[in-house]
Parts: C-alpha cells; structure tokens; sequence
C-alpha cells in the first residue's frame, strides 16, 4: 500500500467538525498515552490543546532528550542552479518570473564547497530548481562527486525522480533526501502548481516512498505553512512521516516547518502560522513520532529559533544563503529562492547552541 491510499482516507474528511468535537479530556488522554495514534495526533493539533502547551512541551523535550540526547546537527543548504520549468505560484524561481538565473559550473561548485567546508560544514544540502534539461543526471552525479570530498552527508532537494535514478545518486555519494509536498489538499495543489511536472501530485506524494526504497539513509518531508489549511496540512504529513517510518524502519525519517515567505513574482501567504502554533505543531509531530527528527531553518528569526531548541528540534541550518553562488561568488543581481531571517553565520550559531546548554554537531556520518 502506497501513502496515496492512505490519504485519499482524510481526502473529505470533516477537519473542522472534528475539531469542534475535541475536549480538554480527550487532549489530557492524549497526552497520556506512551504511543499515539491518529486521532490522538488530531487531538493536540486542535486549538484547544494550546492550554496544555506546556504540559506537550516538558513531555516533547523528555522524549527528545532520550532519542536524541542534548545534541543539534549542523547543515548548510548550498544553491547549484535555480533554472526551473515548473509555474509555482508561490515560488520565487518558478519559471514565469523574469530574472537571470544561474547554473555553476563544476569549478564553481568546487569553489562553494571549499567555501563552505572552511566554515565547518561537514553536512551539506545541494538545491536546484526544478528543471532536469538543464541540470541532468550527468552534471548531479559529477558535483556529487566534488562535493564527497568536502562534506561527509550530501542530502539532496531537487526535482523529484524514479527510483533507478535516486539509486544513480546514491551510489555517487548522496545519502539523504529531502522533498516538500508543499500542501496536502489535492484541490489547493493543482491551483498552486500551473505548468510542469510538479503539477503531478501522487508522483510528487510518492517522491519520498521511491527515495526510500533506492536506499537513501535519511528522508526529510513537510508542507509549506501559508498555503492550506495549517492543522490539517500539520496532521497529514504527521501521518505521512508516520507511514514512512513503518514502511523503512532502516529509514531516517525528519520533517520540517517552513514558513511561506512572500518571494517575487509570488502569491502572498494565505494561512499565517503563529509561533504559538507553530510550536504546537513541532511538539504534537515530536510526541507522535519520538524517533523522528525535526529541522529548523534561518526562515526562522534568530530569537525564534534560540527560544525553541530546548521542545524537540533535532537539526539546525547554519550561515545559509539561498542564491546560487551565495557562499563565495559575488553577484548584484542574484535572485533567493526566500528571504534569510536568522543572519547570523556558523560561530555565532554554534555559540548560541553551546550557550543554550546543547552540543553541535558537525558529522554524524561518514561516506564509504
């Protein structure tokens, strides 16, 4: 069974009813419970769980503590081409917005990974937009190939690909995946993606599931907060994290929480997410799924993100630029995919995350 039949379950199913439904009782039986099931997770997205964040959050940081320890991981994202042929309407490089776009050669890409390993980066994120004319198997397995010697985990965010392909990049050297299905509702996801594959939502769906099975180490997931309808969109990628870790138990299975961000030539954020739900949401995922890790990237403001690392994050971006090149090419004229909020660089994160009484970690993993 693929998550496709899983989710066409919740596809009419009454988010707004439920929710009137839930009582302090059933979010107090929720808490209670060692192991949760579904409706437990719809439980403590519910707006009256936000009394008892509290209570969510010394049980979040308990269960983080013992999977995790007191530990943060340590990436950087690092832009190799922002070429796409998809029309995003919420996305900066879609391909109807007009601006010069860029692809490093595989000398740039060398020059930005030395950049990035002086920093101390030992984990690295490689992004494209999303076009494989201009970005081809060839050219991925060759930077792949200069980056293993700068980094030791290489986590992909490209276009999505069949399975024998994702098995091509693993064997080159990338060990991670990393794929937004941006939002669950199957309506909302067609009047948001115009033009191009991405208009394909099962095969984008079951992006994670083809990962997965070609033997990629780690999957990290989630949904674009500003789209859909946030507990819902919350509650489906909970439920479709919790379906990858039954699935491949071999499988690092991480979500993340990015923020929609007004980009140019971009629709506007149509559900804001508060920081108070915001934080609901880690801790309902993070008591849900004890084992799951969860990212926090420089969307987040750097007070923001000093303030929760203690309720269940797992992985922090550090340093990051979201312009092709940004790392050691200088350019006047670079499109960013989003907007950096945290600016600060490497040192002055790790500091903080010293400070704040965690370990940074740099590798956790090594390429063979």
């Amino acid at each position: 069974m693929s998550f496709m039949k899983l989710i066409n379950r919740f596809e009419s199913f009454d988010y707004d009813g439920y929710f009137k439904t839930v009582t302090k009782t059933d979010i107090q039986k929720s808490l209670n419970r060692d192991i949760l099931e579904p409706y437990d997770l719809l439980n403590l997205l519910s707006e009256p769980a936000q009394e008892f964040l509290e209570e969510m959050a010394q049980k979040a940081q308990q269960l983080t503590r013992q999977y995790f320890g007191r530990t943060i991981g340590i990436y950087a994202p690092m832009y190799i081409s922002d070429y796409c042929s998809n029309h995003c309407t919420y996305c900066g490089f879609n391909c109807a917005t007009q601006f010069k776009r860029t692809k490093l050669s595989l000398s740039e890409i060398e020059q930005e990974s030395k950049a990035i390993s002086d920093l101390g980066i030992r984990h690295i994120l490689i992004l494209t937009g999303e076009a494989p004319a201009k970005t081809p198997m060839s050219y991925l397995e060759d930077a792949i190939g200069i980056l293993k010697k700068y980094f030791s985990s290489i986590a992909i965010e490209i276009f999505p690909m069949d399975e024998d392909q994702y098995r091509i990049l693993k064997n080159a050297g990338a060990d991670s995946l990393t794929v937004y299905q941006e939002t669950y509702d199957q309506d909302l996801y067609k009047k948001v993606h115009l033009k191009g594959k991405k208009t394909d939502y099962k095969y984008r769906l079951l992006t994670p599931e083809r990962g997965a099975a070609a033997g990629f180490r780690a999957v990290n997931i989630g949904p674009l907060f500003g789209l859909g309808d946030p507990s819902p969109e919350a509650f489906l990628t909970g439920l479709h994290a919790k379906y990858l870790e039954q699935e491949f138990p071999d499988v690092e299975v991480s979500l993340s929480l990015p923020r929609m961000r007004q980009a140019t030539g971009a629709i506007k954020p149509k559900n804001i997410l508060s920081d108070s739900r915001f934080v609901q949401f880690m801790l309902a995922w993070r008591l849900f799924m004890p084992r799951a890790g969860i990212n926090i990237s420089t969307r987040e403001s750097a007070d923001f993100r000093d303030k929760i690392i203690h309720l269940g994050v797992t992985r922090y971006s550090a340093g990051s630029k979201t312009d092709v090149g940004g790392y050691s090419l200088e350019s006047n004229d670079a499109t960013v995919q989003f907007d950096i909020t945290d600016t600060r660089n490497v040192a002055q994160t790790i500091e903080m995350i010293k400070q704040k009484g965690y370990q940074p970690v740099f590798k956790d993993w090594e390429i063979f």
